[in-house]
Order: structure tokens, then sequence, then C-alpha cells
């Protein structure tokens, strides 16, 4: 079967959503602070063929996915933000492109799950509060998610301005952590970067 195109992929997610939520979508496309911003008269009352259009003119095909995930969080629609995301990472596996956006569960324990596959629970699942709790070089490791994708400028913008690593821990656990499998694994693989000792400790390199 020949790959979505992330247009494809956008209007079928669209597609699914009830009246109300698409309304709502519009809405909060419209309310966006970051640029690119997207003008009222573009979206108001178009159906879900023309968001889509809008979504990716605005932030190109690279950028919409990450854009329409965040959305779809914000108004409750996790479930369909995770199936845009997973399915998104899945056709940019296929095509080679790991480093936008990587495959939501691998055969070895790199992307932080073990070597059973996906029924095992995720690195980052696993350690919850032990991340939440001793997590202390945030600010590069939010950097990085906004780089990355995971995380977009508002976002990144309201973590950054809490107070403790706790607090904005908890707030990512929260928030942009709960979008998929693959946003653990880009998050995973940043931590072994910024926070080695703790990762290592964690599971258990330093244990007699």
């Amino acid at each position: 079967m020949a790959p979505k195109s992330v247009k494809k992929l956008l209007a079928d997610t669209l597609e699914d959503l009830t009246e109300h939520n698409l309304d709502k979508f519009r809405h909060r496309l419209v309310d966006r602070k970051e640029e690119p911003l997207v003008r009222l008269n573009r979206v108001a009352g178009k159906n879900f063929l023309v968001l889509t259009d809008v979504l990716v003119s605005t932030f190109t095909e690279k950028g919409a996915v990450p854009v329409a995930a965040e959305i779809l969080r914000e108004i409750d629609c996790n479930q369909e933000a995770e199936r845009l995301v997973e399915e998104y990472a899945k056709q940019s596996s296929n095509s080679g492109s790991r480093d936008d956006a990587k495959a939501s569960c691998g055969a070895t324990g790199g992307n932080g799950k073990a070597e059973g596959g996906c029924s095992e629970k995720h690195f980052v699942d696993k350690h919850k509060l032990e991340l939440i709790n001793r997590v202390s070089n945030i600010e590069p490791i939010l950097d990085e998610l906004l780089e990355k994708k995971v995380i977009l400028e508002e976002a990144y913008a309201k973590i950054r301005a809490l107070s403790t690593s706790q607090e904005k821990m908890r707030e990512l656990f929260s928030t942009s952590l709960r979008a998929s499998e693959t946003c653990k694994d880009i998050f995973y693989e940043i931590l072994k970067k910024n926070e080695a000792y703790l990762v290592d400790d964690l599971q258990g390199k330093y244990k007699m």
C-alpha cells in the first residue's frame, strides 16, 4: 500500500472530528500567538479539506503535523493527536526520515524500550516519578524538544515560566509527553545526552 501523504494524514484526522471539535480546532488555530499566524477569514466555516490546505500552506508539510497535534491535545482530542503523530512517524520512518519523526516502537532498548518490543513499558513511563524529582538540567532539554517539534513555542514558554525543575517536568509529562510513544522516544534520546548519569543509574548500570 502506498504511504499516505501529509495532506492525507491531516485530512483523515480532521474528517474524523465531530463538528463541535472541528470548530474548536478552527478557533484554537486562529488563537495561536506564535508566527506564522492564521487569519480567521481563512478558516471560518471551512471544511476539513480547506483546513488541511491552510495547515500545509502555512506551516509546510514538515511543520503542519506538530502544529495540528498540539492543537488536538489542547482541545482534548488526545487519541486523534496520538494517532496522527504515530502515523506520521511511520510514514517518515518508511521514507528514511527518522530524524524528523522516529519510529514509535523498536526492537532494541536504544529508544527507551525493553527488548521485548512494544508491549514493554517505556523507560520514560517506568521512571516518571524519578525523572520528575531528579532531572535538573531541564533548560537544554526543553530547547531540544522545541527544536525537534515535540513541543511548540507556546508550550515551551509556559513550561519555561514555571519556577522549579519539578514543576517543569510535571507540566512536560502532563502535556507533550502524553502525545505518543514517538515523543517519548525523542525525549529519551535527549535525556541520554543531558542527564547521562541519571539515565544510567535508572537503568541499573551501576548496581552491583
